[in-house]
């Protein structure tokens, strides 16, 4: 009988010494009792930390942490003395990676310029629409867009296909994120070739395991929501 995962948030206050938190070496003894008791947690990555007898696990860009000795597995954050998140700064590692591999034919792309943004985001989301409205004043700057649905904002999946359904991609996409399209009737996406694309996204996105927007790749360098002067640092002077 498989045991039950158990989710603790944890907050540990962990103090550095001479060596980093996680190392590269990986007990292959461990890593099997966890795919055991485990089995349907996908497995990304699993190595060792330099907690005793707990090991990260990278499932779906989420960070998990596996107590060895009981075989628990949590999820939460791990602070530094110096108060850094160090569970942040892991994830937004294996996000910058993983979304560096994904295939650019796959986003709508916006723009032409040298600076290279990876945009994830949601129609209705109000932070995603203010740096929406930051990057259309950019001139050197070429986007792909990725769009995440989220169901608690109701029209954001319309809203989606209709960019992806249109002629004319980079104009509906402005007219969606500028709020023309609010409170009016969407017509439905039929067609094949628009929602297998839409289909394509929603695959990279659960790859990358993305639950919040906005998130954007700036030149290689991961900014997590709609931070304007991290944006601003990372693009290039023009």
């Amino acid at each position: 009988m498989k045991k039950p995962i158990i989710f603790i948030l944890v907050f540990l206050t962990i103090v550095l010494l001479r060596h980093p938190l996680f190392s590269e070496d990986i007990d292959g003894a461990v890593l099997q009792q966890f795919k055991r008791s485990f089995s349907d947690v996908k497995v990304d990555e699993f190595r060792k930390t330099d907690v005793d007898g707990m090991y990260e696990i990278v499932n779906n860009g989420r960070i998990l942490y596996y107590l060895a000795r009981n075989n628990y597995i949590f999820s939460g954050s791990i602070w530094s003395s110096a108060k850094v998140n160090i569970t942040r700064e892991r994830e937004s590692e294996v996000f910058t990676k993983n979304a560096k591999e994904i295939p650019l034919d796959k986003g709508i792309k916006i723009g032409d310029g040298k600076d290279i943004v990876y945009e994830f985001t949601n129609p209705d989301c109000l932070y995603c629409r203010e740096a929406s409205k930051y990057f259309a004043q950019k001139k050197n700057v070429t986007r792909y867009v990725f769009f995440i649905p989220i169901l608690s904002y109701g029209e954001s999946e319309k809203k989606i296909k209709y960019i992806i359904c249109a002629k004319d991609r980079e104009k509906a996409y402005e007219e969606v994120m500028t709020g023309r399209l609010d409170g009016k009737n969407i017509e439905v996406c039929t067609d094949g070739n628009a929602l297998k694309f839409y289909s394509e996204q929603q695959n990279i996105i659960e790859r990358l395991g993305i639950s919040s927007t906005p998130q954007f790749l700036v030149n290689g360098k991961h900014v997590s929501g709609a931070n304007i002067p991290m944006l601003e640092r990372f693009l290039k002077k023009e």
